[in-house]
């Protein structure tokens, strides 16, 4: 419903109830009548009139009244009685109120001045116009009146409406200044032009470019909130192609824009790993809606250009680049503010093994190499395998089905060999302690090397995964290195011995 009449606007509006007791009334009449009762014009902006337009509302209300917008959110939180739970941020001018699953917040119309270093701005009372003036894009721009006399009423100053019809993202006014008084917009630029699946207008786009510099004022913090939620949406490569066709990227993310190099060689060419792995994002995409998990295929390459080899006769070679790459990951996350976390573990563990499977598949399914797999993912195994299928983007078809044939066998033997070895999230059968207790041995070396050869015993299918298979293995190999074995006392020994 891209140009809706008054009368469409107005049922749209009173399609949003609210209930006290046993009488229901539309929330947008109810904030109206509060603000005729207080004398002041009021009117719901920005998101909410998009998404209605977009025939997708949210629950998310921006109000915004010329005059005091914390007196009519108190007013109103007055008017709803128990339930509504208000809080007020005085030093912002703003207040919000949360009322059954809806979120109103509430500000006074403004107009905003800047200084060249500083997104935060000098704010003064304004009228609608100048309220207007200050958004960030047309789309966001529209208000929609709820006093009495106008209700239902569109003011769209900037043909926002239009812009929804024709798919573009454009700023109000001069995008330069747009762009150069709050940096962060150009992040939103783009974010909103992915969300939509809209083009950036001409002269908006050219100012990205222009103003791109002006992004090392944001924090840290703002920009990989607005990337964030480009990697959430839909097809997330849109936007990583426009942070990167403007410059953006390369200020941001300089290791996945380093990706976009192609060099030939003899006749001989690498493919662009900055387009696959944007082929790599989306396929995850299209997969699974986690978070860390599209973090992983964005970064699984970015070793690439350290590792990159020319090498006969096999040409270009890439060895290592997924260690190379893993080493990479905690000094991104930390310069980008990503958590330091077990998620950030999570990505560089992918990011290191992506190449396993793919070696498995290629050299022959063996139960040895899918127990160390096993093994060192653990219960990452199964977002593991997702990447790598998503990683085959080769346009080859027969040679497509080939790996993607030999992973559904792979995945076949993880479960056969889980359900037989019990290998993910393996810990041996016999632990240190019992190992030292057991050879008088003190910590060091002599222990070490008793533990990895009873690992890889297991791992290599030498013994099965069970206590009395491991301590007759660790009684020999003790034997074999001049260690005697000293009796436990029977309080010592586990449920296993007994």
């Amino acid at each position: 419903m891209i140009n809706p009449s008054q009368t469409q606007l107005v049922a749209l509006l009173d399609s949003f109830t609210t209930t006290s007791g046993t009488t229901s009334a539309p929330l947008f009449r109810r904030l109206g009548a509060v603000a005729d009762r207080l004398g002041i014009e009021c009117y719901v902006v920005g998101g909410f009139v998009r998404d209605i337009f977009l025939e997708s509302p949210s629950k998310d209300v921006d109000i915004v009244v010329v005059g005091s917008g914390i007196a009519m959110a108190e007013a109103f939180a007055a008017e709803l009685g128990r339930g509504a739970h208000l809080s007020v941020f005085r030093n912002f001018g703003t207040a919000q109120i949360k009322w059954k699953g809806t979120e109103i917040e509430f500000v006074g119309a403004r107009k905003e001045s800047y200084t060249h270093d500083s997104r935060k701005p000098v704010c003064e009372d304004g009228t609608l116009a100048d309220d207007q003036n200050r958004r960030d894009f047309t789309i966001n721009a529209m208000a929609i009146s709820l006093n009495a006399h106008r209700y239902g009423e569109l003011v769209d100053p900037f043909d926002g409406r239009h812009d929804l019809a024709d798919g573009i993202v454009a700023t109000p006014l001069d995008p330069d200044i747009t762009f150069s008084d709050d940096p962060l917009r150009m992040l939103r630029c783009v974010r909103f032009a992915t969300r939509l699946r809209f083009v950036i207008e001409d002269e908006t786009f050219e100012a990205l470019g222009r103003n791109r510099e002006r992004i090392r004022i944001v924090s840290a913090e703002r920009i990989i909130d607005e990337l964030n939620k480009i990697m959430l949406t839909e097809q997330p490569s849109r936007g990583f192609v426009e942070l990167h066709r403007c410059g953006l990227l390369e200020i941001i993310l300089p290791e996945l824009a380093a990706l976009d190099l192609v060099e030939t060689r003899n006749g001989r060419s690498h493919k662009n790993n900055f387009y696959h792995t944007l082929e790599v994002l989306d396929n995850v995409a299209a997969a699974s809606q986690k978070l860390f998990l599209r973090w992983a295929a964005l970064l699984h390459d970015i070793g690439k250009p350290q590792s990159k080899r020319w090498e006969l006769p096999a040409g270009w070679t890439f060895h290592n680049h997924n260690y190379l790459g893993a080493k990479k990951i905690p000094d991104l996350f930390r310069r980008l503010k990503l958590p330091m976390d077990e998620r950030m573990k999570y990505v560089r563990k992918l990011v290191n093994l992506h190449m396993r499977p793919i070696a498995i598949a290629d050299d022959g399914v063996t139960d040895s190499a899918v127990r160390r797999l096993l093994f060192e993912a653990g219960d990452d195994i199964d977002d593991l395998m997702l990447l790598c299928e998503a990683d085959i983007t080769t346009g080859n078809e027969i040679r497509k089905k080939g790996f993607l044939n030999n992973f559904r066998t792979v995945r076949r033997k993880l479960v056969e060999i889980e359900e037989k070895d019990r290998i993910r999230n393996f810990q041996p059968p016999v632990g240190g302690e019992e190992i030292m207790r057991r050879f008088a041995l003190p910590p060091g070396p002599a222990v070490g090397a008793l533990k990895s050869s009873l690992k890889d015993a297991v791992l290599d299918g030498v013994i099965p995964n069970d206590y009395e298979a491991a301590l007759a293995y660790l009684r020999e190999k003790a034997r074999k290195m001049g260690l005697s074995e000293t009796p436990e006392p029977a309080e010592n020994k586990t449920a296993a011995e007994s």
